[in-house]
């Protein structure tokens, strides 16, 4: 167990840490009108697109997971309570919008699962082009390639490849015009 002592320090250390955070929750609210969750005050976007290995200029949330082999190009923003998958290998390039909520995959158990177990898990690179955008909440599956200068529409689910210059939307996506 702790000592009086040991606890009375760490219970000043927590009261500073609330101080911070209310602080910097209030500072973004005023200058931008935004409240976040902790993590997004305390973890810098920039700083932790650099710890992964992200090109320079781009940008994660403290929320974003990332698993495996994730390569951002330059100047991609990454938004918040995303998913990237690289277990298979994921590539997003340059000027990319990831907006809140996309899960990209380059895995899956479908065969493992139906099989009991006796299959193994699938794996495929994912590759999304440069300067394309993302909307909320789409999933895009393992294997799948968008091309350069693409828009996929929210709430899709992308599950085969697209050209350069698709403008993709629903479940599964189509293309749109």
């Amino acid at each position: 167990m702790f000592s009086p002592g040991v606890i009375l320090r760490k219970m000043k250390i927590l009261v500073e840490l609330i101080r911070l955070f209310e602080y910097l929750r209030d500072d973004k609210k005023k200058r931008f009108n935004r409240v976040l969750p902790f993590g997004d005050y305390i973890v810098d976007r920039w700083e932790k697109a650099r710890y992964l290995g992200f090109d320079e200029g781009s940008s994660i949330y403290d929320s974003a997971l990332v698993f495996g082999d994730v390569k951002v190009g330059k100047n991609t923003w990454i938004g918040p309570f995303t998913i990237l998958d690289g277990s298979g290998g994921l590539l997003i390039g340059h000027n990319c919008s990831i907006s809140a909520g996309v899960q990209i995959y380059s895995h899956d158990s479908v065969k493992w699962a139906i099989s009991g177990g006796a299959h193994d898990y699938e794996y495929c690179r994912t590759t999304i082009e440069d300067n394309c955008y993302v909307g909320p909440n789409t999933i895009i599956a393992k294997g799948v390639v968008i091309g350069a200068g693409s828009i996929v529409g929210a709430n899709s689910y992308v599950d085969k490849p697209w050209p350069k210059g698709s403008k993709i939307a629903g479940n599964p996506a189509k293309l749109i015009e």
